[in-house]
């Protein structure tokens, strides 16, 4: 592995590199890179290609509700190519790149009229991934709860419902890790709780959700709100004139507050300046109540704000950085203030956004155009450093998605790093736009089956839910891993098959470890194809051993979707009494039900460990296997069946 690194207001030359060169202008610098080339992967969460060739992308933080395609809520500005070359452009301004024949990266000045540095990377994919990571931030581990499934809707505006959802969770029994709350607060300064008293006593909701194993996070957005016309808040209009007295917001180039423009989410509001070490003080102090009574983090929506090129924050930054570095600007102050035990879920982002775990991928319409698009922003973030991830099964706009949809969204939702289904409001928050069925927005398992009458639903949906749970031990050690090594937990395949030609253009299928999943993303379909590289696989669900390199059409009917485990895997699970996959084990994430390692092919090693303190490893060839302890003293069985 080499790196280069080049100070482009310096360097007339790239010297190190046959391919490369340099083409200067005025206020553009352009890097060409003259190679054969077939793929190139990466530039951020990517909504219609993994394989960014032939297309042009811009590194550009943007909001588009529904129907991303080449929008990006969190680009990055890194990629590598197949031919082992990396490159990352370490600028928070605007920049292009050109993905033809000939690959050209058009480079920007800043507002201080300033080229940044530019780092080539030559190497293996995995290589390049993990020296971008230690370049711009390794990732730390988020607590094991994350992993668990979430349950999330705007609707649950006061106890009552609440209450309502944590009965059938139990009624269904049905486990749950996180809840989401969106509609908590007062809707006109997002900070103050129970302002008319529909939420009884806030801390004792969450000491019970805590009891029932179930963390909670509020929904934020950094805006000072505009109220709408008519409406008035006493507390939002003191913050707005102490906002602007105290010059807490982003300025325009006259020194007025910015105001977002109209036509845009929260359109006549501020937005605060987080370069400002004031704006932290005053906007977190109106926040700290909400973790002294035990909330356990925040969905930290928006941060797509700027729009003008020339207003200013309180670090010198205009708006030519601040289109980019204003989201993470936003979510680095919310990570500094949370702290280690609880955690955030992010849309917008930039570079090195891995430091500020969780992204979530925004908003989908409930279409089968949307899923298969999804699948590919969840292996492009991951292929650009950001390890965890998660999406609303089967969107939460628009129509009810059907049922198939539904089911098909959450057997993909298992194996992704953030198990989560959300809900609109009654009604529908988009309802003038994009008009729902009935005014039924409601995406829980228990209202599509209602909605459906299907009544046999909640059993094929609680499998799956399960089977998340089963799976968390070894999710959360894949989890682990990509901390350490940069490595993402969703892997596209190139990243362990860097020279198979064939897996260059699958953007519908990834490994999560030692497994492929491969799901199903066409209506109607009860098999599909599936490349197998190198190797021997073992089918997940019935046991079939097939050889690789080589293109399979699997039937999985309606209930599963194809995985398959390559020799030398091991997994780890918690299982229930019956050792079965699907076997419910409640929602505790501090102890194991039956810990079990399935071991697959006739030879491997695997090296376990957790965070209660145990570290395993577990070696196997032919039909002996052994287990070292170099931690712990938890029970565990090594299977070679489920």
């Amino acid at each position: 592995m080499k790196t280069y690194k080049y100070d482009l207001n310096d360097v007339t030359d790239i010297n190190d590199l046959d391919s490369v060169y340099l083409e200067k202008e005025n206020n553009e610098c352009t890097v060409v890179i003259n190679m054969d080339y077939q793929a190139a992967y990466g530039m951020g969460e990517r909504f219609n290609h993994i394989n960014q060739k032939g297309l042009t992308v811009q590194s550009h933080v943007y909001e588009k509700f529904c129907n991303q395609d080449k929008i990006s809520y969190c680009p990055i500005p890194f990629f590598f190519t197949n031919t082992g070359l990396g490159v990352y452009v370490d600028s928070w301004v605007i920049n292009e790149f050109e993905f033809a024949d000939t690959i050209k990266i058009t480079i920007n000045r800043d507002s201080l009229d300033v080229f940044p540095e530019i780092y080539f990377f030559l190497g293996e994919p995995k290589d390049i991934i993990m020296e971008y990571v230690k370049l711009t931030g390794k990732p730390s581990i988020i607590p094991k709860w994350s992993f668990g499934s979430w349950i999330s809707a705007n609707r649950w505006n006061k106890y009552e419902l609440v209450e309502e959802q944590i009965g059938l969770l139990e009624k269904y029994r049905f486990p749950a890790n996180v809840m989401v709350l969106e509609a908590w607060s007062d809707e006109a300064t997002f900070y103050r709780w129970n302002e008319n008293g529909e939420w009884k006593s806030p801390k004792e909701m969450i000491d019970k959700l805590h009891e029932r194993g179930i963390k909670l996070l509020l929904w934020q957005c950094p805006v000072i709100k505009k109220m709408y016309e008519g409406e008035s808040h006493r507390i939002n209009n003191e913050d707005w004139e102490y906002v602007k007295q105290n010059n807490l917001c982003l300025k325009n180039s006259d020194g007025s507050p910015y105001i977002i423009p109209e036509g845009h989410w929260f359109s006549g509001s501020m937005i605060p300046d987080f370069t400002n070490p004031g704006t932290i003080k005053w906007w977190f102090s109106k926040r700290q109540h909400l973790l002294d009574i035990g909330v356990d983090g925040f969905k930290t929506d928006g941060g797509e704000f700027v729009y003008d090129d020339d207003i200013q924050a309180h670090n010198g930054m205009k708006g030519i950085e601040l289109k980019n570095a204003y989201a993470s600007s936003y979510v680095q102050a919310y990570h500094d203030f949370i702290g280690k035990d609880r955690i955030l879920f992010s849309r917008a982002g930039y570079k090195g956004q891995q430091n500020f775990p969780i992204q979530w991928a925004g908003d989908q319409q409930s279409t089968w155009d949307e899923f298969r698009h999804i699948i590919i922003a969840g292996i492009s973030l991951g292929i650009s450093g950001v390890p965890f991830w998660g999406f609303d099964i089967a969107g939460f706009a628009g129509e009810l998605p059907s049922i198939e949809l539904y089911e098909r969204a959450t057997q993909l939702a298992v194996f992704t790093p953030i198990m989560q289904w959300h809900s609109e409001p009654l009604g529908g928050q988009f309802s003038e736009i994009m008009p729902s069925t009935k005014d039924n927005n409601d995406r829980s398992p228990w209202n599509m089956a209602a909605c459906y009458q299907d009544e046999d639903l909640i059993d094929r949906l609680r499998y799956h839910y399960n089977l998340r749970t089963n799976l968390l031990p070894y999710i959360y050690n894949q989890a682990i891993n990509s901390c350490d090594d940069g490595v993402p937990m969703m892997k596209h395949l190139v990243l362990e098959y860097p020279d198979d030609e064939s897996v260059y253009d699958i953007e519908d299928c990834f490994m999560l470890g030692d497994i492929l999943i491969a799901p199903v993303i066409t209506e109607g379909k009860t098999d599909r194809e599936v490349y197998l590289p190198d190797g021997i696989w073992t089918n997940l669900w019935s046991g079939e051993i097939l050889k690789g390199n080589k293109k399979y059409q699997i039937h999985c009917g309606k209930e599963r979707i194809p995985v398959f485990a390559r020799n030398g895997a091991c997994i780890a699970l918690n299982l229930g009494e019956d050792r079965k996959l699907g076997s419910y084990v409640g929602n505790s994430t501090k102890s194991y039900n039956q810990l079990c390692f399935y071991i697959v092919g006739n030879e491997g090693e695997y090296c376990f460990h957790d965070d209660l303190g145990n570290k395993i490893i577990i070696t196997w060839k032919d039909d002996i296997h052994k287990a070292k302890v170099l931690s712990g003293n938890i029970r565990f069985d090594i299977i070679k069946n489920i």
